[in-house]
């Protein structure tokens, strides 16, 4: 009796492929000692410049390849160096074990998971070390260290002792050309359920269950001078060329054979013309005593290999009008960069899928998409890049999966945005004693952010386009007003430091977003979760019962209380009068951690004090508004006379006359002393701006959102 065989709904799902879980790197550049955790499909690393996003994907490119690598010194976390002279003090005093387990190495660690149940391990097999049938992770470590017995001639001729005179830094001298020679990369399977059991694997088991692939940001479509002629083209070539090596029978395969037969034909043809025109040209020929050596003629052969061909002809046209056709460099830089793109990831899979033996996972690392891209573009790519995977191979017409993963690496805010937080790995420079020598990032998995609300600010920030994960500072604002008006006082501010030759917020990469007063205190754990040093300006929003016991706005004279929730989460408190917060912010800004909040304060230490920005404003420009600008003790009637007159503007209006056509106003003393405090704080790794120059800042980095 048969055995019925499954069909439609029946069918056994597909096994889960293996996958890259997480990586772990020591001591490569900025990443002395990070973990990432990868996303199954794609996963998007942000952060500002010189953050070791990039680095990341060079070390696992270098790692994980083919080859022998030879790293630096200066490949090494700067952290690291004073372990090379521990090491060689216990090497001087004779106690080379000791000094070999401090010798700092770079180690890249991957932790793989698989389907226990349902997979054939394959090419993983290998990296298999543990007998656990519960079971399904596999962790390689590939480490670039000292060679054994090498100890000696890696200290050689350093003296016996480090002094002052001989210190840290002449010993690194010494040793770093001799890094590339002696040290050698070496790898190891280990069993998860027990790190003291592993197994020495080569490298080429490693890239048998691994493969790395890299799309650079240098595409080679911006520079008609430098760069080679027709780039789309040569990808197409490595196509054709990977097709006609393939042992599968996909459509390209099919393809390839079919250029090989035609070629063959075109060339039977043509042999059979130039015999012809020989026959006719031999008498001539023999006129001049050819061939000789006794009498034996000769036959034309024209051999054409279709790879050659292939290779030096294959060119990419554009349709033009009236049957003109235009060459790739004439196409848009953006059309052509995500053709290319999307063209090098294809060659990439058919490079993958077309080996018998394939690897079980592939790593595909994108640098920098955006480039030429505009922002709908950026978006729809990010967004599509996860199903390119699923596409190519129904594209190439088989019915095998490709198992990519994707790790881009990105400066556009509208990648990021739409990427989602889960996607996201933010690096971030970590603090240090002195704030401008921060030598190593950590990383940061949005998705493990504590006490977020991470719908709310995956929608905000998806729909303001907020680049708070490449800034420097940033400003959060209440709204239209703040956001027309703070560039302009940031300007104002910035004439008097060049003045007085100080430093200015608009040679620092400063984020201005509009975040609203009923939501401005929402951002305040993903602020500190950044480390981004941000300063909160707000309106005090001062109120009163009304006759129906309910809240209403009021002067700040008059105020018992305050509406502003962004305010009363700062400090903990639901019931603050506006008397409270003048005297919290008396004399200092308040600050929490890398957070400063800038809120209405008088223009004096004594004085009225507006409500919003448009009565804080007319208070402190008095005769710009035909005010006599002396209140003597009477407080109440100037603030009432400040929000009679703001009501004569629409808030939009308000910000444009006096940040665009009105000139010689003075910045109300909350921004200011806010703008002033955000001066001062310096992001990890920056250098103090006096120790620049004086040179005149370069027309600002301020990004309003």
């Amino acid at each position: 009796m048969g055995v019925e065989q499954p069909t439609g709904s029946q069918q056994q799902p597909q096994a889960q492929l293996p996958t890259v879980t997480k990586v772990e790197v020591k001591n490569f550049r900025l990443l002395h000692d990070v973990s990432v955790n990868f996303e199954q499909d794609v996963t998007v690393c942000v952060g500002r410049n010189n953050t070791g996003k990039t680095s990341l994907a060079e070390v696992l490119s270098k790692f994980l390849r083919s080859g022998e690598i030879s790293l630096r010194v200066e490949d090494f976390s700067a952290d690291s160096y004073v372990e090379f002279a521990n090491a060689y003090r216990k090497f001087s005093s004779g106690d080379e074990a000791a000094a070999r387990e401090i010798l700092p190495e770079i180690s890249v660690k991957v932790f793989l998971a698989y389907d226990s149940e349902n997979y054939e391990y394959g090419n993983l097999g290998p990296i298999i070390v543990d007998l656990d049938p519960e079971c399904a992770q596999a962790i390689v470590a590939i480490r670039y260290a000292l060679k054994p017995g090498a100890m000696k001639e890696f200290f050689r001729d350093a003296p016996a002792t480090i002094t002052e005179e001989w210190g840290e830094s002449l010993l690194l001298s010494l040793i770093g050309p001799r890094i590339p020679h002696l040290y050698e990369r070496t790898a190891i399977a280990i069993d998860p359920t027990d790190a003291g059991n592993f197994r020495h694997i080569s490298m080429n088991e490693v890239m048998k269950a691994i493969k790395v692939d890299f799309v650079k940001a240098q595409r080679g479509l911006d520079d008609e001078k430098e760069r080679p002629k027709d780039q789309i083209g040569k990808i197409l070539e490595s196509l054709f060329m990977v097709a006609a090596k393939a042992d599968d029978g996909s459509i390209l395969k099919d393809f390839a054979n079919s250029a090989e037969t035609a070629l063959e034909e075109i060339v039977a043809k043509l042999n059979d013309h130039l015999q012809n025109m020989y026959s006719k040209m031999a008498p001539t020929i023999s006129d001049f005593g050819y061939p000789g050596l006794g009498n034996r003629n000769f036959s034309t052969r024209t051999t054409l290999d279709s790879k050659r061909l292939l290779s030096n002809f294959t060119s990419i046209k554009y349709p033009g009008s009236t049957g003109v056709e235009l060459p790739e460099s004439y196409s848009g830089l953006g059309s052509r960069n995500l053709l290319m793109i999307l063209l090098t990831l294809f060659s990439y899979y058919r490079e993958h899928s077309a080996q018998v033996n394939r690897s079980c996972v592939h790593l595909v690392f994108i640098e920098e998409p955006e480039a030429h891209l505009h922002p709908q573009m950026q978006e729809m790519f990010i967004h599509q890049l996860g199903v390119f995977k699923k596409k190519f191979p129904i594209v190439d017409g088989g019915d095998g999966r490709w198992n990519a993963q994707f790790l881009v690496t990105t400066h556009s805010a509208h990648i990021a945005n739409r990427a989602g937080f889960s996607a996201i790995r933010y690096f971030r420079l970590c603090e240090g004693y002195d704030y401008r020598e921060a030598t190593s990032s950590s990383v940061l998995n949005l998705a493990e952010a504590p006490g977020i609300d991470k719908d709310f600010l995956h929608k905000y920030l998806t729909l303001t386009r907020a680049d708070l994960f490449f800034a420097d500072k940033a400003i959060l604002i209440e709204g239209t007003t703040e956001r027309i008006f703070i560039p302009a006082a940031i300007a104002e501010l910035d004439e008097n430091q060049r003045n007085r030759k100080g430093s200015s917020l608009s040679r620092q990469y400063v984020s201005i977003m509009e975040v609203g007063g009923a939501y401005t205190h929402i951002f305040y754990p993903f602020i500190d979760f950044l480390g981004l040093q941000t300063l909160v300006i707000t309106d005090m929003d001062s109120a009163r019962p009304g006759s129906s016991k309910q809240l209403e706005a009021c002067c700040v004279q008059e105020g018992t209380a305050t509406t502003n929730e962004g305010i009363k989460k700062w400090f903990g408190e639901n019931d603050m009068s506006p008397s409270d917060l003048l005297k919290k912010a008396a004399d200092y800004l308040p600050v929490s951690g890398m957070r400063g909040l800038a809120y209405q304060i008088p223009e004096s230490l004594e004085g009225p004090c507006g409500r919003t920005f448009e009565d804080a404003f007319i208070l402190a420009n008095p005769t710009l508004f035909g005010l006599s600008g002396e209140h003597g003790e009477d407080f109440l009637e100037a603030e009432l006379k400040a929000r009679e007159l703001a009501k004569k503007y629409k808030k939009s209006d308000f910000a444009l006359e006096f940040a665009i056509e009105q000139q010689n106003w003075k910045i109300p003393r909350y921004i200011k002393r806010g703008l002033d405090w955000l001066l001062v704080q310096m992001p990890p790794g920056e250098i103090d701006e006096e120790s620049q120059g004086d040179d005149e800042s370069p027309g600002g980095q301020v990004a309003v959102r």
